[in-house]
C-alpha cells in the first residue's frame, strides 16, 4: 500500500515530535529506516515536492491487499478499539487466519482516521534485570502496588511474576505490606505451581521494608528454599518486568471507581487472566504469556506463518486472475 506525499510528510513531522527517539517511533507505525531517511533527505532537499512519486507508469502489485481484507480490518478495529496495529494485526492471523503487516494495518486505520499518534513510553530493555532467564520458573519478580477504595481505605497489591515468560503467576490483595503478606503470596504460588523444592525459582525484589527483613529471608531460604535477591537501590528499573505491569494493570482497572475490596478483586482477576491469556506482549515476539508459560510459543509461530504463506498465496491466485481478465478484456 503506497503512501502519498501528505502521508509521507505527516510521518516525518510525527518522528521529529516523537519523545522515543526515531528508532523506536519507526518501529511503532511499521516503517523502515532506510526508507524513512530516504523520505527525510527528499523532503529536505525538495519539501513536499521530494516526497512526491516519480512519473512513470503505474504497476499494480501480486501482494495489494484485496479490498475485503481492507474492510476486515476497520471491521476487527471497530469491535476492538483498544488493540494497536500491533495488536490487530495479530488478533487478524489468530482469529480470521489472515496475514496483513502491522504497517499495513496502519495505513488502513489512518486512511479511515481510526489512528492516533503513539501517545505511550516504553522502558528500554536495556534498564531490565541484567542476569536474565533461560526458562520457566528460573527466576520470580514481585512487588507491592496500592489502590484506595472508597470508604474502605487503602489495599495493596502483591504480584509474582515469572520472568522468563511475564505469566502472573499469583496475584493478591491484601490489606497490608508487610513480610508476612510476602510469604503468604510467594506460598500460594508454590502451591498453584507444584514445584518441588529441588526446583524452586530466585525471587527479586526491590529493597522495600517488606523484602529486607530477616525473618523473610530466612523463611524463604529455609522454609520454601528459595534464594532471595534484591535489585540495586535507587534503580527501580531491575524490576522494570512487573513495574511496567503494574503500570499497564492500574491504567485500565483504575477507569472504574470501586465501592468493596470484592469489587476491585474481580476487576484485578480479569485483567490478569487477559494479561496471561490473551494480550500479545511484543517482547515475546507478539505471543501471550500463557503461550510461552506453558511452552506453546513454536505451536503459536508455526500456525502464524502458515496463516501467513496461505495469504501470499491467495493474494498471488487473485492477482493472477485480475490479470488474465484484463488481457482478455483488451
Amino acid at each position: 500500500m503506497r503512501l502519498t506525499a501528505a502521508e509521507k510528510e505527516e510521518i516525518i513531522l510525527l518522528v521529529e515530535r516523537s519523545d522515543l527517539g526515531v528508532n523506536r517511533t519507526l518501529k511503532q507505525i511499521g516503517i523502515h529506516k532506510s526508507t524513512f531517511y530516504n523520505w527525510y533527505k527528499a523532503w529536505s532537499e525538495r519539501g513536499p515536492d521530494g516526497l512526491k512519486p516519480k512519473a512513470g507508469n503505474p504497476r499494480q502489485q501480486w501482494n495489494t491487499i484485496p479490498q475485503k481484507e481492507r474492510n476486515l480490518v476497520v471491521e476487527v478495529a471497530l469491535e476492538y478499539p483498544e488493540l494497536s496495529p500491533r495488536e490487530l494485526s495479530c488478533r487478524l492471523m489468530d482469529a480470521r487466519k489472515v496475514f496483513i503487516s502491522e504497517s499495513s494495518v496502519y495505513r488502513i486505520l489512518k486512511a479511515h482516521g481510526l489512528i492516533t499518534s503513539p501517545a505511550h513510553i516504553l522502558m528500554a530493555a536495556g534498564n531490565e534485570f541484567s542476569q536474565k532467564p533461560s526458562f520457566v520458573h528460573e527466576l520470580w519478580q514481585t512487588d507491592f502496588t496500592y489502590f484506595k477504595i472508597l470508604g474502605w481505605g487503602w489495599y495493596y497489591l502483591s504480584t509474582i511474576m515469572d520472568d522468563y515468560s511475564r505469566f502472573i503467576v499469583h496475584s493478591e490483595l491484601c490489606e497490608t505490606m508487610q513480610a508476612e503478606d510476602v510469604q503468604r503470596c510467594v506460598e500460594r504460588a508454590l502451591q498453584q505451581t507444584g514445584l518441588s523444592k529441588k526446583a524452586r525459582p530466585k525471587l527479586l525484589s526491590d529493597n522495600g521494608a517488606c523484602y529486607i527483613s530477616a525473618e523473610l529471608k530466612r523463611y524463604l531460604s529455609q522454609e520454601l528454599g528459595i534464594n532471595q535477591i534484591h535489585g540495586r537501590p535507587q534503580h527501580p528499573q531491575t524490576q522494570g518486568k512487573i513495574e511496567r505491569y503494574h503500570r499497564s494493570m492500574k491504567n485500565v482497572v483504575k477507569l472504574d471507581n470501586y465501592y468493596s475490596p470484592e469489587q476491585l478483586k474481580k476487576a484485578i482477576e480479569e485483567f490478569v487472566h487477559y494479561y496471561n491469556y490473551e494480550r500479545y506482549h511484543e517482547s515475546l515476539g507478539n505471543i501471550a504469556p500463557a503461550d510461552f508459560y506453558f511452552g506453546r510459543q513454536d505451536q503459536v509461530i508455526r500456525r502464524r506463518a502458515k496463516i501467513k504463506m496461505d495469504s501470499f498465496k491467495r493474494r498471488r491466485t487473485l492477482f493472477q486472475r485480475q490479470t488474465i481478465l484484463n488481457k482478455s478484456m483488451n
